[in-house]
């Protein structure tokens, strides 16, 4: 586990939302440990449920020993970060993180639900991708805000959550953007079609197709056991029904959306430090949506 380091983006947002309000305290370390417990425990039961075999280009956990030791080191994870909250008295970020676990849960079980091509729709994506992806990154934000800020308003803790359900959503989208790219990304390539998940490219192209365009992509999509010519077949059909094209447009309007949210907030800093943090945002942004892996 120690080796397999990731982007390490949700404590980043911890800290950078902090520093968008004040000084980081004792509290936003707390709120950055809580949340990494918290997210690595997700991938390891995620890992379980979709019989991953790869993490970042390292065998998953369950394939080391087996799904039992994957689900209880989750679970492992996931009550040591809520209790850090109890040890440390934070309940402001118990409250936050729990309710982010409890929303990714749903977000989980609604995905099993919604698998077919035929009953997915664009609003039912949306709803899956704020709850599983989305919600913890705005657990991150709003975890950080409420580790400097004194009694925030439901207001402002409303509009630094809604911003990081924008970048949440805009990670995601670019995240199912990377599956219908031919190239692997730390992961079984092409994944999601394998795995007969429909994403949002999918979703754009065949809003655009023909019923009977529509059709043979259905047919070739929900084969078990897909072709190097069914696959290719799929990207081409995303590529050229303007899937890919309108999903990158979705991403860039949710993040621009969460940069004006954060540089209008009415509570955060005016020095110079909130002037660079809010550069530091837009880096971050900017890898978001142009990153490869």
């Amino acid at each position: 586990m120690h080796r397999q380091k990731g982007k390490e983006i949700r404590p980043a947002l911890v800290f950078m939302t902090a520093r968008l309000f004040g000084p980081t305290t004792h509290a936003t370390h707390v709120a950055a440990t809580m949340i990494e417990l918290l997210h690595t425990a997700t991938l390891i039961h995620d890992d379980v449920v979709d019989e991953a075999d790869l993490r970042r280009n390292f065998t998953t956990i369950h394939r080391i020993w087996n799904n039992k030791v994957g689900v209880l080191m989750g679970d492992y994870l996931l009550s040591k970060g809520l209790s850090i909250a109890l040890k440390e008295d934070q309940l402001a970020l118990l409250k936050i993180t729990s309710h982010a676990v409890e929303r990714m849960s749903e977000g989980e079980l609604r995905q099993l639900k919604t698998t077919k091509l035929q009953t997915m729709t664009q609003e039912r994506y949306y709803q899956i991708i704020e709850e599983k992806t989305a919600s913890l990154l705005a657990a991150c934000m709003e975890s950080g805000a409420v580790s400097v800020l004194k009694s925030p308003s439901e207001e402002a803790l409303s509009a630094i959550h809604d911003a990081g359900i924008q970048i949440g959503l805009a990670f995601q989208i670019k995240d199912d953007l990377l599956d219908y790219q031919d190239k692997g990304i730390g992961k079984t390539k092409q994944h999601d079609l394998e795995e007969r998940k429909v994403t949002l490219p999918l979703l754009k192209a065949t809003a655009n197709a023909s019923p009977a365009e529509v059709k043979q992509v259905m047919r070739r999509f929900k084969r078990r056991r897909k072709s190097k010519n069914d696959i290719q077949w799929i990207l081409r059909f995303v590529e050229e029904h303007q899937g890919m094209k309108e999903s990158e447009e979705v991403m860039i309007q949710h993040v621009e959306r969460a940069m004006t949210t954060l540089s209008t907030h009415p509570d955060r800093r005016k020095d110079g430090d909130a002037s660079e943090t809010l550069k530091q945002f837009g880096q971050l942004i900017d890898f978001v949506i142009y990153r490869s892996v």
